[in-house]
């Protein structure tokens, strides 16, 4: 179990007192999820102390500048005119990036603000507070707030853990697979990778060298993806348009020519050169 002394080592910036506060939720949490392991605690305390600033940081801030919205945000505030009109103003970004996803109203219905991400791993969305209130027997529907409070935010990071199967994945190692379950990419990979060595020497791990294979390579069955919320809420992919999409706007799909065919398949000097199998694709975005 995770005592005073290596929660001091693995997050050095935690004031004493908050660690001292913190603690027993701390460990009450990891023991009721089965973080149990020496494995399973460097994994779990790697990234939640990326996620919460070394458990400084309980609620997602939001004060972004105009230029930081813009670099977060392309697709919502394309211009610096557009992004000014919502710099500095936390309430009101929340309210108009947040609507009408993850079970949140329209940006008048305020859940935006009110379900904005909160806990060491970071919740989003009326939908997940509602799920994670159910399941832990807390309202946090009409009291949010909750959390970001340790006992409840402990908890509710802990939850999230198991279900997504991360204890497994962190019995192989599997960091960068369980930096996608949290992040949806591999965002502050460096930093979380900072903490997890930290963690496994603190807590006794032998530091394994290079980077372990991933999953898809390890014949492991993992669960369906879980969103704690904010990943599928900053995702801005573009959605590719389809032949019959283009055709029904009186565009013509590209064809490839006979020829073109015909040089593949008989090796001339347009043939296909040998090269590195094609990867699998990379997993989409959350911070259930």
């Amino acid at each position: 179990m995770v005592t005073d002394d290596s929660l001091k080592q693995i997050m050095p910036r935690l004031p004493d007192a908050k660690r001292a506060a913190f603690l027993p939720s701390l460990q009450s949490a990891m023991n009721e999820f089965a973080v149990n392991t020496p494995k399973r605690e460097a994994a779990f305390l790697a990234q939640i102390a990326h996620e919460s600033g070394e458990l400084t940081i309980f609620a997602e801030n939001l004060n972004y500048s105009a230029q930081g919205l813009m670099a977060t945000w392309p697709k919502r505030f394309p211009d610096l005119a557009t992004a000014q009109k919502y710099e500095r103003n936390p309430e009101k970004l929340a309210n108009y990036v947040y609507a009408n996803r993850v079970g949140n109203g329209n940006e008048t219905s305020g859940d935006g603000w009110r379900f904005r991400g909160r806990g060491p791993i970071q919740i989003t969305g009326r939908e997940n507070y509602q799920k994670y209130g159910s399941r832990l027997n807390v309202d946090l529907i009409n009291a949010p707030d909750k959390a970001a409070a340790a006992d409840v935010g402990f908890r509710i990071a802990g939850l999230y853990w198991r279900e997504n199967g991360l204890n497994e994945l962190a019995d192989g190692e599997m960091f960068e697979t369980i930096t996608k379950r949290i992040n949806g990419g591999l965002k502050g990979l460096d930093d979380r990778l900072k903490y997890y060595t930290r963690a496994k020497e603190v807590l006794g791990v032998l530091v394994s060298r290079g980077i372990m294979a991933p999953e898809s390579e390890r014949a492991i069955d993992l669960p369906p993806e879980f969103t704690r919320g904010r990943e599928a809420l900053e995702a801005e992919t573009p959605v590719k348009k389809t032949r019959k999409a283009r055709a029904k706007k009186g565009k013509r799909a590209p064809v490839k020519s006979a020829k073109k065919k015909t040089a593949k398949k008989t090796g001339g000097s347009k043939a296909r050169r040998p090269g590195k199998a094609k990867g699998t694709s990379k997993t989409a975005k959350r911070r259930k």
